[in-house]
This record gives structure tokens, sequence and C-alpha cells, in this order.
């Protein structure tokens, strides 16, 4: 090749450079314009809400003096005011923001607000593959240490897997929750306690107080997750339908437990949910047994045994208040038709 070729491949290259260079200072300066406008958003957030705030403390205290007429008012104005909350909480999602506690503990003051639409689906559907994967192999792990390897290390490979998953599964929802998602509730603090209740499982040592309550233990294992892997196909189904109708926020989730959305359909999910529930609670009686044994020395044996029963708890009484709901809901309909 001729010095000629190369000096004009040079030309052209540079020639690219400086387009680049051009490209990426009009880059820099929409970036800040997005900074700044990121800023003036959420003060102006912060300072309609003190002025929301501020107004419904001096409507509170006028409806208390006021008349029929006066009291409509104020009642309209109370539920403007709501609605505009909603709608900050939606503007937020795009706006970055404070980790909460939980997050800077565990991440720092790291940024993680998405801010297109595409990368929060995108990190959305992610989460819900990840869930569905390691139910799966959960599932296999739990079969595989009940019926073939009765051994220590591969129970502590298991505990540990538990502990993972479930550390994981919280800070992704805190996440999510950051960008958006309207999770929250019992099902997002029912992670926490899971990851607690593994971690006292992995480090309960072998004796005969952990050999009577393995078993046990494993079984209830695979039914949990075997009632996850049906929950995430039926749930995804709703969700799918309800979203492409406009009726859900593209963010919800698939979650462990039974919500109003669910409604629609087959509530086929709800015998499941139920029995897994009070086997919970039947982990827990059990447990209560062995602490009384006498030759029981381990704190972990009480201790999961109250995580068990406050886990039942937490579940049951969730997933019977939202059914409770939502046939007091379809009643109140059905007598507006009539």
């Amino acid at each position: 090749m001729s010095r000629q070729h190369f000096q004009a491949e040079w030309n052209d290259i540079d020639k690219e450079y400086q387009q680049l260079q051009e490209s990426h200072k009009l880059y820099r300066h929409k970036l800040e314009e997005l900074t700044n406008l990121q800023a003036t958003c959420s003060s102006a957030i912060s300072k309609q809400r003190k002025c929301l705030k501020d107004l419904r403390f001096t409507l509170n205290k006028c409806a208390q003096s006021c008349d029929e007429k006066e009291l409509k008012l104020i009642t309209d104005i109370k539920t403007q005011i709501k609605e505009r909350e909603h709608a900050f909480f939606d503007m937020e999602a795009y706006l970055p923001k404070k980790n909460g506690l939980y997050l800077s503990l565990v991440l720092g003051n790291v940024n993680v607000t998405l801010l297109s639409n595409q990368a929060k689906f995108a990190y959305k559907d992610e989460y819900e593959k990840f869930k569905l994967c390691l139910t799966i192999i959960l599932m296999f792990g739990a079969i595989t240490c009940l019926f073939f390897l009765n051994c220590r290390v591969t129970d502590e490979i298991f505990n540990f897997l538990l502990v993972w998953y479930y550390c994981t599964l919280t800070i992704r929802e805190s996440i999510l929750v950051t960008n958006g998602s309207r999770i929250k509730g019992w099902w997002v603090s029912h992670h926490y306690v899971s990851t607690f209740l593994s971690g006292v499982m992995l480090t309960w040592p072998e004796g005969l107080m952990y050999q009577m309550f393995r078993s046990q233990f494993l079984a209830f294992s695979i039914y949990q997750s075997f009632v996850q892997f049906l929950q995430y196909y039926y749930q995804s189904g709703c969700l799918y339908r309800l979203r492409a109708l406009g009726e859900r926020n593209q963010l919800d989730l698939t979650v462990e437990g039974f919500q109003s959305w669910m409604w629609r359909g087959l509530t086929f999910l709800l015998p499941f949910l139920f029995f897994g529930h009070f086997w919970q609670l039947y982990n827990s009686v059990t447990l209560f047994s062995l602490a009384r044994h006498e030759d029981c020395k381990e704190w972990q044996v009480l201790m999961l045994a109250l995580t068990f029963l406050v886990l039942f708890l937490g579940n049951f009484l969730t997933t019977l208040k939202v059914v409770h709901q939502k046939i007091l809901k379809n009643d109140e309909s059905v007598q507006k038709s009539d």
C-alpha cells in the first residue's frame, strides 16, 4: 500500500474523530441541561408537597367548624390533593433521588434510578426471570438433598443459596421500588424475614434436633418452590392482560402472595397458598415442640419457630385481608347493579 493510501485513511479517521468530539461536546451540554432540569423538578415537587401538607392541615382545622357547602368543597380539595400526590409519585420515578436506608447500607449513595421506560422494563423483566430460574434451581436442590444426598455439606450449600437468593431479592426489589414499582407492604417485608430465617438455618449445627426437622424443612422448600412456580405463570398472565387493558402499572411484579388484581379469572391459587401458610404454622409448632425436647440446646430451634410463626401470621392475615376486601367490593358492585 502507498503512503497516500495511509494518509487518506488517517484523514478519514481524523474527520470522524472531529465529529465524535462535537457529538460528545453536545452530549455533555445536554447532560448538564438534564441534570439542571432534574434538580429543578425535584425542588418543585418538594415545594409542592410542603404547600399541600400545609393546606391539608388548614383544611382539617377548618372542617371542624364549617357548613355543609364548605365541607363538600374541603372534601373535593382533599381528593384532588390525594390525586396530586399520586402524580408526584409517578414523576419521581423518572428523577434521581436518595436511596432508602437499606440501599444506602448495601450500595452507598449510588444512583439506581433508571431514567427510561425501556431500561425500567428491561430491569423488571430480568428480575422476573431471575426469580423463575432460582425457583427451579432451589426446587431441584431441595429434591436432591431430601432424596439423594443426606449430607451436611450439600445442606449448607442449599441454605447458603437460600440466603443469597432472598438477599438479592430484597436489593432488587428496593431498586424497583425506587424506580416506581408499587410493590409494598408485607410482600416486601416477608423477603427480609425469609432472609433472616435462611440465615438461621445456615448456622444451625448438625445434631439430633437438626436431623429431626431436616426432612420436613426440605419437603416444605420443595412445595414452596412449586407454588412460586405456579404463581409466576398465573400472575404474569394476569398482569399481561391487565397491562394491555391499561389497568396496571408496567412495573408491577409477581409476588409470593395474593393481591386484588389476581381475582380476575380463576382463583385456583388460593388453596395452594393457604396450604403453604398452614405448613409454615406446622413448621412453627414442630420447632416449638423440639425446643422443649430435653436434648435441645441450640438457640436456632426457638428462633426458627418464632420466625415461621411470623411468616404464617403475615402471609395468612395479608391474604385473608385481600380476599375479604375483594369480596366486599364485589358485593357492593352487585348491589349497585341491582
